[in-house]
């Protein structure tokens, strides 16, 4: 295990899966470090070069190719014969490459991430077994396979006239990450569900409070007798809403119906002090020299 951790790149295995990548990547570090003229055929390098490129290439074999090759001392020999044995992979991965690039479409990813990581893929094994992709077929493969409720996009992007897939790529990577912000604000706020601002929260609940108490203050001058009459032209009794006049009305529950009361009913409030009717005493406000001269009346009645 800890071989693993001083490669430079994947070995290759000895199933031949990783073959072309393996291939490619031996290729760019050997060029890296002034070796790659010795894997060529007739190359005239020293014997100490071929020495550090042999080394450097079962290196990074599998453990049952070193023993296969274990004869083999030139890297130009060990190269040939590994590509003898695995080149023929190239006539498996070919078809099956053509096979995607000619199925791959826009529509059917979910992500533009995800359909631009399958079109790298296809072009690239396409590349290694010798085909061609240009950046002209790329973008017309994109705009072809748009989805038909796209269409008037695909007529857009088609007349900015890109030059470079990387360039449509990008422009439509940014699309669809402003598409999905405006989603999720949308979700957390949908249309018409706007709260009211603090001030008018505010307002609106002072105003109620101040409804409440008026009709506290109403309900409380009526129940001890405060303001008895004075500007209200309406009374509020255990029976329903009755006007303030010398007849009183009581509401029939029984069939929903008024009945009129009249002046010759007796009340059972009188007060005390005036001798009046329906208030009490302690919320009399009749005039003093008034109060006198019923009093006088009750004192000079009870002598006879």
């Amino acid at each position: 295990m800890s071989n693993l951790t001083k490669l430079e790149f994947v070995a290759l295995d000895i199933t031949r899966n990783n073959y072309l990548s393996w291939v490619l990547d031996a290729e760019i570090h050997l060029d890296a470090k002034g070796l790659g003229e010795t894997i060529k055929e007739g190359n005239e390098e020293s014997t100490q070069d071929k020495a550090k490129t042999m080394i450097f290439l079962r290196h990074h074999l599998h453990e049952g190719l070193k023993t296969e090759y274990l004869t083999v001392k030139d890297p130009q020999i060990l190269c040939a014969n590994l590509k003898k044995r695995y080149d023929h992979q190239k006539t498996v991965i070919l078809p099956k490459a053509r096979y995607e690039w000619l199925n791959l479409r826009l529509q059917d990813f979910k992500s533009l991430p995800d359909y631009n990581s399958a079109m790298f893929r296809i072009t690239s094994q396409l590349n290694l077994c010798g085909e061609k992709i240009t950046n002209t077929e790329m973008l017309e493969k994109t705009y072809s396979t748009f989805h038909a409720n796209n269409v008037v996009l695909q007529t857009q992007y088609r007349k900015k006239c890109f030059q470079k897939y990387s360039e449509l790529i990008s422009c439509l990577l940014v699309a669809e990450q402003n598409n999905e912000l405006l989603m999720k604000n949308h979700e957390l706020c949908p249309t018409g569900f706007a709260l009211f601002p603090e001030a008018n929260v505010s307002l609106h609940n002072g105003q109620k409070l101040k409804e409440t108490h008026h009709a506290n203050s109403s309900v409380r001058g009526r129940s001890h007798g405060r303001g008895h009459s004075r500007g209200h032209r309406y009374r509020y009794g255990r029976g329903g809403r009755f006007k303030n006049s010398h007849s009183y009305q009581k509401w029939d529950r029984k069939n929903g119906n008024r009945e009129e009361k009249g002046k010759g009913e007796n009340v059972t409030n009188v007060c005390y002090r005036c001798g009046g009717k329906r208030y009490w005493s302690r919320v009399c406000r009749t005039q003093k020299h008034l109060v006198d001269l019923y009093q006088q009346s009750i004192i000079q009645k009870g002598k006879k």
